[in-house]
């Protein structure tokens, strides 16, 4: 337990502006002080000479509330000085009975639930190349969302356009209606309504090419970082470097997640139990943990399920057992995440998945 480990626990409420800390004792989780901090680089330096002043290095921790969102600039700076900082995720308990809330409630809060728990985890690292890899990947998902929508919307307006204009354009694959549809060019001698609408159409498919060049970029700029610091993700089959970068993102460090099991459980395919009566052996589908690294799991089970001569093989055994398509996916997942934890933590043990 932590209050085995410290004297004292300094729980961390941030927001925008400001940063509330509460130094609470470990022993009797008494409050002994509160106070309230800038949000910068001057903030950060006078709460850790305020605790300082109040409780002695090394016999204390920081339990950080959003330590990747408003919390990210304190953690870092605490990090970078020593500082032992524990990724306090979301309360588990409500405020009070009477639903009294504050920063400084919530501050403390933190603390004695850290105090409470008997598994503390350590935030993400937010720079080098994870933080390099997390930028580009957040980045280009949304490039694909919105060329998916760009190309969405021009599929729409070909419903409704002309039967001459729909004729030629009605066969083509995806790539080459949006090239098409990118050459037209303004023509002032046809009606306002079909002029108007190639112009979009135009918009549109030069909307998607932009896209696609920017998407482009940034599978070059992850497939470079993945080089450097994961290339044994991407050498085995089934993971590319979308799923790859996921995956490194998600483990951030090694010591983050203690164990395999522990990476599995932040990936949402640890196995739950659900068994009643004389059925002892049932595990349903788990809902909670990073869903990201949970889809980009998915997409290479997948893959692997319908090509990997291995993955198939397993898939039907499982089957004549009695497991349901969605358990033995499960499965797989969850043997994914072993496999792929072992490749992170230890890279220079590689053992090809199979």
């Amino acid at each position: 337990m932590l209050a085995e480990l410290v004297d004292h626990v300094i729980g961390i409420d941030p927001d925008r502006d400001w940063i509330t800390a509460a130094i609470v004792d470990s022993a009797t989780t008494g409050v002994i002080a509160t106070e309230r901090f800038p949000a910068n680089n001057n903030g950060y330096t006078q709460a850790l000479n305020w605790a300082s002043v109040l409780t002695e290095a090394g016999e204390r921790a920081w339990a950080i509330e959003g330590s990747g969102s408003y919390g990210r600039g304190l953690t870092t700076s605490l990090s970078r000085a020593g500082e032992w900082v524990i990724e306090y995720d979301r309360p588990r308990q409500k405020a009070t009975k009477d639903g009294a809330k504050s920063d400084e409630l919530d501050a403390v809060r933190a603390a004695r639930e850290t105090l409470g728990r008997q598994q503390l985890h350590q935030p993400r690292t937010h720079d080098g190349h994870r933080e390099a890899l997390r930028l580009h990947t957040v980045t280009r998902a949304a490039a694909v969302r919105a060329r998916t929508a760009a190309i969405n919307e021009l599929k729409s307006f070909l419903v409704t356009a002309p039967d001459d204009l729909r004729a030629g354009l009605r066969d083509l694959t995806t790539r080459a209606l949006v090239a098409k549809c990118a050459g037209f060019r303004d023509a002032k001698q046809r009606p306002v309504a079909e002029r108007c609408l190639r112009n979009t159409l135009r918009c549109l498919a030069r909307r998607v090419q932009h896209l696609n060049d920017e998407i482009k970029v940034h599978d070059r700029a992850i497939k470079a970082l993945l080089k450097e610091v994961a290339p044994q993700l991407v050498e085995q089959y089934g993971i590319g470097h979308v799923t790859a970068a996921a995956f490194y993102i998600a483990w951030s460090h090694p010591g983050r997640c203690r164990n395999e099991a522990a990476y599995a459980r932040l990936a949402g395919v640890a196995p739950v139990p659900a068994t009643s009566g004389q059925e002892q052996d049932r595990h349903r589908l788990n809902r909670y943990g990073d869903r990201d690294l949970n889809h980009a799991l998915y997409i290479v089970a997948m893959t692997r399920s319908r090509r990997h001569p291995e993955t198939v093989a397993y898939r039907q055994r499982r089957k004549a057992e009695g497991k349901t398509d969605r358990e033995i996916t499960r499965c797989i997942k969850r043997y994914l995440a072993r496999q792929i934890w072992r490749l992170l933590e230890h890279p220079n043990q590689l053992k090809q998945i199979t």
